[in-house]
């Protein structure tokens, strides 16, 4: 897969597509050319009948991601055009990630911040280590924050969390951030990738027809109503139904095995 950057790296284990953030001497804070990035790779791994769920993590063993590359915001961003340019990256990379059909996993260890919150919060479920740090650090820098990505934090944790998040600016150790609800679950840093394996196993193991209709439905729960397409969920149960892995399943469970799902 060509993604036009070392600083991102994809790959396939076991039925899962890792995408990694590969700057760890800047602690895997976001260039423009990772921003850039990240769609090809969600895409291929949508793409991939092979892939059935993704997982999202940072090199090295101090950052998830510490958030946009700063350091490139006097050239990046030192225009309108440029900025509007930049934006229109990173509001690609968060809506391929939200958009994606299949399971998403955000592996985090050490720093979450800024910008790497925000690529956590896009996916399905956040794990993380006890030593993992979070934060929103903008009224520190006088940024300001898009409604997309506010909105999501706050559908997230609710908008009283929220409002402490971005008013105080503080760092959030990971008890915190589990009683907030901005992770599913804390577990101790030696058994990250032993914990996150787990879940991935029965992921790849489980119909990922159900999963996508699941993942739907959920979505579709929390959008506006004017906007909420019941519709497309129904029609995604009826498929579940008349598909071969219902059958399958059926078979496997009634002959006490396991099903050999393959997603049709």
């Amino acid at each position: 897969m060509d993604i036009g950057t070392t600083k991102m790296i994809a790959k396939k284990e076991g039925g899962i597509g890792w995408m990694i953030f590969n700057q760890p001497e800047k602690r895997n804070a976001v260039s423009f050319e990772m921003w850039v990035a990240i769609p090809k790779i969600i895409k291929s791994f949508e793409n991939d009948p092979e892939v059935r769920g993704i997982v999202l993590t940072g090199a090295g063993d101090k950052s998830f991601v510490s958030g946009a590359d700063i350091s490139e915001f006097e050239k990046k961003r030192s225009s309108p055009e440029d900025v509007k340019i930049y934006n229109a990256a990173g509001d690609e990379a968060a809506a391929v990630i939200q958009a994606c059909t299949k399971p998403t996993i955000a592996m985090i260890r050490g720093i979450c911040i800024g910008g790497g919150l925000g690529m956590a919060l896009n996916t399905d479920i956040r794990i993380a280590t006890e030593d993992s740090i979070f934060a929103v650090p903008a009224a520190r820098l006088g940024l300001g924050y898009r409604y997309g990505a506010m909105k999501r934090l706050v559908d997230v944790v609710g908008p009283s969390y929220a409002k402490e998040i971005f008013f105080t600016a503080r760092k959030f150790n990971a008890q915190e951030a589990l009683q907030m609800g901005l992770v599913n679950r804390v577990v101790p840093t030696s058994d990250l990738e032993t914990y996150v394996k787990s879940y991935t196993d029965h992921i790849a193991e489980n119909a990922p027809l159900t999963m996508q209709t699941a993942k739907m439905a959920v979505d579709a729960i929390v959008t506006d109503e004017s906007q909420r397409n019941r519709r497309a969920v129904d029609e995604m149960v009826t498929t579940c139904f008349a598909s071969e892995d219902y059958i399958e399943g059926r078979r496997a469970f009634m002959e006490k095995r396991k099903p050999q799902f393959k997603g049709r």
